[in-house]
């Protein structure tokens, strides 16, 4: 069998992340995406698949209410500080931000105008505020507690806005005239939810206290009262031409039922049943309930919906749980009832700490995800959002694997807390039998790899159980008692990780005894035991071709040991915290391995050598699930998040020979360039290349051209801001070496005289390049200054030197050799005067005093100097008169 090529890298896609940790959300108007409350920031969520588009900083404070404006371009929000803050979503930058209430702001709502903002405060206020302005434009006061939802008139030709608090209250304001024109005080609880109908005559408002009570804005009356028995939460009314509406009036038509009046209103309520309801206002009646909740109910919570809102563009029903899940409701046609409620997608917003992991399904187009809750969520890797959930366990789970057994059924079993293993169906997401037995927690469970006919757990109680899959009935409505073939007491301590060798004869499992057993099977026999770690044993794993064992310990180290004798055949260290997870790649000859320090590391067994290291993590890696066909990873972790890892090697293999290519076909259309002194060309070749050497070269050609300003500057016409970039950082290398440094403020001055200072200023970095180039330059000029003072003083020097003379036209120099016998003669009698007046003066200065020889030096010097202009003045006259 032909070698797999070695694996060299993997790339990462954060498939699930935290995004909704409770509380306030907004949808968007085309309901593309959801802004959502996570933690003390908040998330731009795509709603297709839960991937994050943006997220957003609130400065360390949780959101209280959000809000998006109707063109969904400012997003809205407010926290405990009472501030209210502006967010531009194009640019992510907080606009504007201001302060009104006394207390947090529990509400928000926009106009449909998108230029009043109300918000609703724990003080019992409503303001109303200008969003272009951030002033207040209306002030409302009239609640006794807490005001929890408020609410614009849909009709923009009604100035009215709603207002339901925890006095059990509900209030209408008239925005032109700026006062209560109506109080309601039906409801004995706090209303939760309001409502308006199609026609905007009817207001409907939902509370803890069971009811929905419908309310006339014509004349501010109370209308009727819809009994639902059930804590509502939310109440949304359904419109004329919608999905629901046309089933509602096929269901009539079917059932020969009297077709309701124009004047009744369907609408639906969710609340801590965690059912969706449809009901009719004309007979106060339910016309519709799901008969099953697709919310697991704990026992130690209530996990009903908390919140409920119409999509728009008819794209269905959203649900909000109280365990951050958003559930996309839309109605299927049924021929035996009304119609049916299909759950089209679940994102789950917070997954709390994942476990452990696998992929399931012959395709492995499934992940079956263990977090620390008491089911199992299954995502679908296309979409990632999660298809079902499976619920049977008491306490958490706290291990998990699947197979598809002879029969082509996805198996996944589950070990859990509560001191049981269950097995599961994929297709009918029914648990099919239950295992009981164990004393302590199960902590680990394996499949056989082979037969696929038994699986093994082990747990706290420090024993191996192998329990047998034979007599399981397809079509069984209740759970079958699982049998134990076999027990074993293992360990010492509390067994962690269990692994069946591919052809079912062993199983291995590793402990918190730092020990690692093997033992034979069907009965559970000793073969050997592998002790050399100085901690826990966290993850153990058989080679798919070679006799061995692969352990991951918290001791820092990976070893692999030899199954005929426990010897340790290799010892991989690297990571800088316990090992949680090592798993065989590449039959054998790879394994990847993750532990808590967060990292995800790639090893090649024969060298011994970590070729790469990956760190999308923030937290302890728990969970590492590897792809038995296309050798796809997965890991989770205590920070709450999945990622998907592709194998690249090939992709980058090809991008690096397509680059490679490319770059010889360009370096050729360089060359060319430059032979045919197309150097705006070549420079533009040079910048793609990312050749500073040869773009040196081609700035340094056109520096030493007389007049090639033109070319330069439309070579660097052609550059973007990114290039602009590039060519500052190559300058500010060049122009710290002083022999490129004159080609270096060449193109200095040339970029400055194009650019003008605003555009400079746009390009990304040029403070820090700038700061690099001003020193340097200092320096270049200074050194230059001193250069052409030394020039001054050695023009000086030589004229006292005479030796620099007067310049001439080459058409003189003829006249100049028929006049140079007669200027020696001169120069020679000048020479001669001048010696004998300096002999004469310092005979007669030798008595003198020392104090007035300073005074005969400075007379000589003058009066040399004006021999020699004399001397001069005659030559140029003679010259002249030539």
């Amino acid at each position: 069998m032909a070698s797999l090529p070695f694996k060299k890298n993997y790339r990462c896609v954060p498939s699930l992340e935290q995004f909704y940790t409770g509380g306030p959300y907004a949808v968007s108007s085309d309901g593309s995406f959801i802004a959502c409350a996570s933690g003390e920031s908040i998330r731009i969520v795509d709603s297709s698949n839960a991937s994050i588009r943006s997220t957003i900083d609130t400065d360390s404070e949780a959101p209280t209410a959000l809000a998006l404006s109707p063109n969904d371009k400012l997003l809205f929000s407010a926290g405990h500080s009472r501030q209210i803050r502006v967010w531009d979503l194009s640019t992510l930058n907080c606009v504007r931000s201001w302060k009104g209430h006394d207390g947090p702001v529990m509400g928000m709502a926009c106009h449909v105008s998108g230029g009043l903002l109300a918000t609703a405060g724990a003080d019992g206020k409503v303001l109303v505020w200008d969003v272009d302005g951030g002033f207040c434009t209306h002030y409302f006061k009239g609640h006794q507690g807490v005001v929890a939802s408020v609410m614009f008139h849909p009709d923009l030709n009604k100035s009215l806005l709603f207002s339901g608090g925890a006095d059990a209250t509900v209030r209408v304001w008239d925005l032109l005239a700026k006062k209560c024109v109506a109080t309601f005080r039906k409801h004995e609880s706090a209303v939760t939810s309001m409502a308006v109908s199609e026609d905007g005559m009817i207001l409907l408002t939902a509370g803890r206290d069971k009811v929905v009570n419908l309310w006339d804005l014509h004349d501010y009356g109370f209308k009727k009262t819809v009994l639902t028995y059930e804590v509502l939460e939310a109440v949304c009314v359904i419109r004329s031409g919608s999905l629901f509406a046309s089933f509602l009036a096929l269901f009539s038509q079917r059932s020969g039922r009297k077709a309701s009046s124009s004047s009744a209103i369907h609408f639906i309520t969710v609340g801590e049943r965690g059912i969706v309801r449809i009901w009719n206002s004309e007979s106060a009646g339910c016309v519709f309930e799901q008969k099953s909740s697709d919310i697991t109910v704990s026992s130690d919570m209530d996990r009903g919906f908390t919140s409920a809102v119409m999509l728009p563009l008819d794209q269905g029903l959203l649900c909000v749980t109280a365990d951050q899940q958003f559930l996309f409701y839309s109605p299927v046609e049924n021929p035996e009832e009304m119609f049916t409620l299909t759950l089209s997608r679940r994102l789950v917003g917070y997954n709390e700490e994942i476990v452990d992991m696998k992929f399931l399904g012959e395709e492995e187009q499934f992940l079956a995800v263990a977090t620390n809750l008491e089911q199992v969520r299954v995502y679908d890797l296309a979409a990632m959002s999660c298809s079902y959930v499976l619920a049977g366990h008491t306490e958490t789970i706290l291990c998990l694997d699947t197979c598809v057994s002879s029969s082509g059924r996805a198996l996944i079993v589950t070990g859990s807390k509560d001191n049981n293993v269950r097995l599961w169906e994929s297709e009918t997401r029914r648990c099919i039998g239950v295992g009981i037995g164990h004393m302590g927690a199960v902590g680990a469970v394996a499949f056989s790899r082979k037969q696929k006919n038994f699986f093994v757990s082990g747990s706290s109680d420090r024993t191996l159980k192998v329990w047998s899959l034979d007599g399981l009935l397809d079509g069984a409505e209740q759970p079958l008692n699982l049998k134990a073939k076999a027990v074993v007491a293992a360990h010492d301590k509390d067994i962690n990780c269990l692994a069946v060798a591919p052809n079912d004869s062993l199983v291995c499992s590793g402990s918190q005894d730092r020990t690692a057993c093997v033992w034979r099977l069907p009965d559970l026999v000793s073969v050997v035991v592998l002790k050399g770690h100085k901690r826990g044993i966290w993850s153990v794993e058989f080679s798919p071709v070679e006799q061995c064992v692969i352990t991951a310990s918290g001791d820092k180290t990976i070893k692999i040991w030899l199954l005929s004798d426990g010897s340790c055949l290799k010892t991989f260290e690297g990571h800088t915290s316990s090992v949680l997870r090592a798993s065989f790649l590449t039959r054998g000859t790879q394994f990847v391995s993750c532990g808590a320090d967060g990292l995800v590391k790639l090893w090649t067994v024969k060298t011994n050598e970590c070729i790469a290291t990956y760190d999308n993590h923030e937290d302890k890696v728990w969970a590492l699930a590897v792809g038995k066909k296309t050798e796809m990873l997965a890991t989770g972790g205590s920070d709450a998040v999945i990622n998907l890892w592709y194998d690249c090697t090939a992709d980058d293999k090809e991008e690096a020979f397509r680059k490679e290519e490319e770059g010889v076909l360009k370096g050729q259309e360089l060359e060319n360039a430059v032979s045919d002194a197309d150097y705006t060309k070549a420079i533009q070749i040079a910048f793609e290349l990312r050749r500073p050497r040869k773009l040196f070269e081609l700035f340094a050609e056109l520096f030493r051209k007389r007049k090639a300003e033109n070319q330069i500057d439309k070579a660097l016409n052609a550059l973007g801001k990114e290039e602009f970039r590039l060519l500052f950082e190559y300058v500010r290398e060049w122009n710290s070496k002083p022999k490129l440094c004159h080609v270096a403020q060449f193109v200095l001055f040339r970029v400055f005289n194009i650019l003008p200072p605003t555009e400079i200023i746009e390009i990304k970095g040029i403070g820090e390049l700038l700061e690099g180039l001003m020193p340097y330059s200092q320096r270049h000029y200074s050194r230059i200054d001193r250069l052409v003072r030394s020039t001054f003083l050695l023009d000086y020097t030589l004229t006292g030197m005479s030796v620099v003379e007067p310049e001439i036209d080459a058409k003189e120099r003829e006249d100049e050799s028929l006049m140079h016998s007669d200027v020696k003669d001169v120069d020679v009698m000048l020479l001669t005067e001048n010696a004998d007046s300096e002999q004469k003066q310092t005979s007669e200065e030798e008595p003198k005093a020392s104090s007035k020889k300073r005074k005969s030096k400075k007379s000589k010097e003058s009066s040399s100097k004006k021999v020699k202009g004399v001397a001069y003045t005659k030559v140029e006259a003679v010259s002249l008169q030539a």
